[in-house]
């Protein structure tokens, strides 16, 4: 019982740690598996490979189906807390790269293919599994969750301004007779969908002004664009370096799996479960 218990705990450090040669080991093999099985999903959605392939990416599918379902059952015997690691963000992620191809099986009529293919495409969810082995993930997701008061409040001026200049452009320019076609800033609507395209510089050239007032405002929000568009851009930055200074380390909670802790804490900073 007692060697069954080591060799459990054993197992848990190379599926949860990437301190260890072995699990980094672990992750570089697993990391490589996502991205292939990733690839294969996408593959499969091209027609012309699909004909001739179909059989050979069906194949490969059901592989790593297999080695993934392995992967979220280990985790799930070898986790201090299995039910709260199913809970958490990983353990659904875990779940959600397997569960699409099983489902698929309880729907083999012709009526349900629509169905079928929907729950496919969940299989890409595999590439949020990336996230556990890239290093730095941690801090970058820290930093976004950090900072989201500002990035709220950053949003919430962005918004007001696009608004009111999708407002002020269709009382400037309205709408138009173009070969029998209404066109043009039609509705508000219209109006705030064209200043959210002016104002991240995308120009997509659907909707255009064609009154000097309305250029002036084009002009003047685009260069509003240019101003605003380094701003989450710092915030963030700001707040990865602050998190970065931690130097957290990879060891990873036995029961949630998330990874980043610094060097002395105790307990897991997502779900509070000790990390002895």
């Amino acid at each position: 019982m007692a060697e069954w218990s080591k060799n459990r705990e054993r197992l848990r450090e190379i599926i949860f740690e990437a301190e260890t040669p072995e699990g980094r080991r672990f992750d570089v093999i697993l990391f490589c598996c996502i991205g292939l099985s990733v690839l294969a999903v996408m593959l499969e959605s091209v027609k012309s490979i699909n004909q001739r392939w179909g059989d050979v990416l069906h194949a490969v599918e059901w592989g790593f189906t297999a080695i993934f379902t392995l992967e979220y059952v280990v985790r799930l015997w070898t986790s201090h807390k299995p039910l709260r690691y199913a809970r958490s963000f990983f353990g659904v992620v875990d779940l959600l790269s397997v569960l699409p191809s099983f489902i698929g099986l309880f729907f083999p009529g012709g009526h349900a293919l629509m169905v079928v293919r929907v729950l496919r495409l969940l299989r890409v969810f595999r590439v949020l599994k990336m996230a556990r082995h890239i290093a730095g993930a941690d801090v970058l997701m820290g930093a976004l969750y950090s900072s989201r008061a500002k990035i709220t409040v950053f949003f919430t001026a962005v918004l007001t301004i696009t608004l009111i200049a999708g407002t002020m452009m269709y009382m400037i320019e309205g709408s138009h007779v173009v070969d029998g076609e209404i066109k043009g800033y039609t509705s508000i609507p219209v109006g705030v969908y064209w200043a959210i395209v002016t104002v991240t510089t995308l120009g997509f050239g659907d909707i255009t002004p064609i009154t000097p007032l309305g250029q002036i405002l084009t002009s003047l929000l685009v260069l509003t664009g240019y101003a605003i568009l380094a701003v989450p851009t710092g915030i963030v930055t700001a707040e990865m370096i602050g998190a970065s200074a931690g130097n957290p380390t990879s060891e990873a909670c036995p029961s949630c799996g998330v990874h980043g802790h610094l060097p002395d804490a105790s307990y897991c900073r997502r779900c509070g479960s000790s990390l002895d």
